[in-house]
């Protein structure tokens, strides 16, 4: 079975110095159950709301303080676990969905979560204004609560209880109704000075710095939470993890923080344990973003000529040092519902490439060059940029000149999904359970600019389109991926994109860290039950 590796997502943390902190870890321990565990830090985003921005930066501090309906688990029924809504079931027409609340659960300021809670957050940010619960909750028209343990789900049209079930993880953290109504959602200071459920409260955010989050001695699981604080440090360096473990100035580095380079060396420090498990259900792809207007890319044979230039198993071993795995789709393989196999391979043959460039009248000049494009690696990976650098050299060979333009993260995100101002780019998506959540966005025609991680191509099928549809309506399981396993051999064979690697993370941390990686989101979970040993004092 492959194991499956990625970098961390999105790190945008400034190049601070080195934090110091007022309270001193020795200290820290007596008041609290099991000290503190100190985490290199993954990001620092702008806005802190899972609610609003469902993202792996934000869940990986955001998770612990805010709580969704169920949270994804290895051993229970469909794979979930209950958090806030200790169970959930779907009318047989597809328009309602009913949830059965958790007793006796107050937000961090003491008023009592409620049903009224989940259906503000429902109504007002995930189906408003949530980055991927706009689709999954476009539908949703009311939410009753005949009680204060209940929430019933109205949609207008039939919507796969599936879909809903899938999402529960990822898009249904639930805010406080007492915080939120009345003001503007999005510039609410609550965004980041988060008010939760959770087990650990917000205590502060020095930027460049740290995230620093409080044990909840109000929560509502017994004997949890285990740790007294968790302390997110912003590393100066965004290749010191490795480094930092070893000090002993980290406990644990998520989101393969610890460089590829550095992986086979720490896992032989006496006290670390590298954990490859945790993150099955945060599998991500790295694919090539094509700009269908572009004449020469118009042509399914160019797509399909740099499709053979690409050796995916090369990529594998080189650029992920074997912990990936080539992809052959949309949908990752680790996804046993949906993924399709019997779908288009195009294996690495320079020569057809350079045969289909001919067949489609692209001859090499004197100079050996078909014609010119403008390549843009996402800069969010060490990956994605490693990648256009040999994608560069692998085109070359074929005859086509692509020319490496890098930017920032803000600049890259607006060259690709608002100003469309791009060739091919290297992106990484990332596949969240089910292909309506974050998959057939990157091929459904008429998204707006400016939406990211998004069909901004100017790809445009109708049977795509209508497959896509009907998917989105289809209540019966069985049914339903089927649908998708056609639309992936619809999508492969046009090469809208070129799907390259699936990967996925690493957790590196001292042996004391006790209960890592126990859950297939574990890294943006809730961290309730993990601890680490009493500080000496």
């Amino acid at each position: 079975m492959s194991i499956l590796l990625s970098r961390r997502a999105f790190l945008l943390a400034s190049a601070g110095t080195a934090m110091a902190l007022a309270l001193p870890h020795r200290a820290l321990a007596a008041d609290t159950p099991s000290g503190r565990l100190t985490v290199a830090a993954d990001s620092e985003p702008t806005n802190l709301n899972p609610a609003i921005v469902a993202s792996n930066g934000v869940f990986f501090v955001a998770s612990k303080v805010i709580e969704p309906l169920a949270e994804a688990d290895y051993s229970g029924a469909d794979g979930l676990a209950p958090r806030l809504a200790l169970s959930w079931s779907g009318s047989p027409d597809g328009k309602t969905v009913t949830f059965k609340l958790r007793p006796d659960v107050k937000w961090h300021d003491g008023k009592p979560f409620t049903s009224a809670d989940v259906a503000f957050s429902a109504l007002e940010v995930w189906k408003k204004l949530q980055n991927l619960g706009r689709v999954v909750f476009k539908d949703l028209e009311s939410v009753d609560t005949p009680d204060d343990l209940t929430a019933v789900l109205h949609f207008s049209t039939p919507t796969p209880f599936q879909l809903i079930r899938n999402c529960l993880p990822a898009l249904t953290s639930v805010l406080p109704k007492h915080v939120f109504a009345g003001t503007d959602i999005m510039t609410n200071p609550a965004n980041e000075k988060l008010v939760g459920t959770g087990p650990f409260k917000y205590v502060e955010h020095k930027p460049g710095e740290y995230y620093l989050l409080r044990r909840n001695d109000a929560y509502w699981a017994p004997d949890q939470p285990k740790l007294g604080e968790i302390l997110f440090k912003v590393l100066a360096d965004r290749d010191s993890a490795g480094a930092a473990l070893e000090s002993g100035e980290i406990q644990l580095a998520a989101f393969s923080a610890v460089p590829l380079a550095d992986l086979d060396r720490i896992s032989k420090v006496p006290g670390m344990k590298v954990y490859a498990n945790g993150y099955e259900a945060l599998t991500y792809q790295m694919i090539v973003e094509i700009n269908h207007t572009r004449k020469e890319l118009a042509d399914l044979r160019v797509r399909q000529a740099i499709a053979h230039s690409i050796d995916k198993g090369f990529v594998v071993q080189a650029i992920f040092r074997g912990y990936a795995t080539a992809a052959t789709g949309p949908i990752p393989q680790t996804d046993k519902t949906f993924y399709n196999p019997d779908v288009e391979r195009y294996e690495f043959d320079p020569a057809k490439g350079e045969s289909l460039l001919d067949e489609a009248g692209y001859k090499k000049g004197q100079d050996g060059i078909r014609f010119h494009l403008k390549l843009l690696p996402a800069p969010f990976f060490n990956e994605t940029v490693q990648f256009g650098a040999y994608l560069r050299q692998a085109l070359a060979k074929i005859g086509i000149d692509a020319e490496i333009v890098s930017n920032d993260s803000p600049a890259h995100l607006k060259a690709i999904y608002t100003d469309h101002a791009f060739d091919l780019a290297v992106g990484t998506p990332v596949y969240r359970q089910d292909p309506a959540i974050s998959t057939t966005i990157l091929f459904q025609s008429g998204i707006p600019a400016g939406v990211p991680f998004s069909n901004q191509y100017g790809y445009a099928n109708p049977k795509v389109d209508a497959i896509i549809a009907q998917a989105a309506v289809e209540i019966d399981a069985a049914k339903r991926a089927d649908l998708y396993k056609q639309f992936q051999k619809m999508v492969v064979d046009d090469l809208a994109l070129i799907n390259v690697t699936e990967f996925s993370f690493i957790t590196v941390a001292n042996e004391n860290v006790q209960n890592v990686s126990n859950n297939p989101r574990w890294a943006v979970s809730n961290w309730a039950d993990t601890a680490v040993p009493e500080m000496s004092p």
